[in-house]
């Protein structure tokens, strides 16, 4: 019903930005609040921000308050994730994700393929 597929993720220095994007396919995909999640090697996938369908509510996790923005545009169907100050630890995966406004992962149904973010120090 909703495919996701992300990209811009790369290699980057410490202290750099990225900015991560999502195009979703599907006429439904403006019903689903959208969510970026990321997953180290050997850690557990984590919640790192969320926007609500009508793009009022946005809720980042605390480790990247200040530091990551979330925009959306339905029309475009697209998301998109500005990553700046990036640190070494924010190397993961990226997965953007559709379904509910939540933080649990669980809570979503679709998700996209993941894009690498890597952050040399």
């Amino acid at each position: 019903q909703v495919q996701l597929v992300e990209s811009g993720g790369g290699l980057v220095q410490a202290g750099g930005s990225l900015r991560l994007s999502c195009t979703a396919s599907g006429r439904t995909f403006s019903n689903y609040a959208v969510g970026w999640w990321r997953q180290a090697p050997g850690k557990e996938r984590e919640f790192v921000a969320v926007r609500t369908a009508n793009g009022i509510i946005t809720r980042y996790a605390e480790f990247v308050k200040g530091r990551f923005t979330m925009s959306r545009d339905n029309a475009k169907n697209t998301v998109d994730l500005q990553m700046n100050s990036l640190k070494p630890e924010d190397t993961s995966i990226y997965y953007c994700a559709a379904g509910i406004l939540s933080t649990r992962r669980g809570d979503y149904d679709y998700w996209g393929q993941g894009t690498q973010v890597i952050v040399s120090s």
